[in-house]
């Protein structure tokens, strides 16, 4: 027996588009799994890795950006904690950008509620960071809670002087 005889002219145009259908989301999700890496490079190119430790990253993830005067130059590829509890961040950098030795790396956001991401504030040095190095320089993410208590503590300090002062 034939499909044909099997269903009707609808029922068959049906499973022809189904089919279709089911064939090109295939396709579809092959080649995102297959590009994933081009897209997350933004264009391929070769990288090197770096590292950085830090005593926080609160809210910086993995995918996060890397960048250089505001231009994303990699991304943060993994992250793990060390014997002495401080995470370690492996970075990816573009490959023609060459980093000097005292550079510094630092957590950043976008924002005041905007995601994070790594800042690196290039050094001085002649002498650049070869591939697996580790920056020497590194500040924590800021907190958001911590800087209004910072903030709320100048302002009381402030005030208890002038009403020492007054006095």
């Amino acid at each position: 027996m034939k499909i044909m005889e099997l269903y009707s002219k609808e029922e068959t145009r049906n499973l022809k588009i189904g089919l279709a259908a089911l064939c090109l989301t295939f396709v579809a999700f092959f080649a995102i799994l297959f590009s994933r890496d081009e897209i997350s490079h933004q264009g391929g190119g070769k990288y090197y890795q770096l590292y950085a430790r830090f005593n926080r990253t609160d809210g910086l993830l993995v995918g996060d950006a890397v960048r250089l005067a505001g231009m994303d130059i990699g991304r943060v590829v993994s992250a793990r904690l060390d014997n002495n509890f401080k995470a370690v961040l492996t970075l990816e950098v573009k490959d023609q950008i060459r980093l000097p030795e005292d550079s510094s790396a630092a957590i950043v956001s976008s924002g005041v509620m905007g995601n994070k991401y790594i800042e690196i504030e290039p050094g001085g040095s002649e002498d650049m960071l070869s591939p697996g190095s580790e920056f020497s320089y590194t500040q924590d993410a800021m907190v958001l809670e911590e800087l209004i208590e910072r903030i709320i503590g100048i302002g009381k300090a402030k005030r208890q002087n002038q009403n020492g002062e007054n006095k």
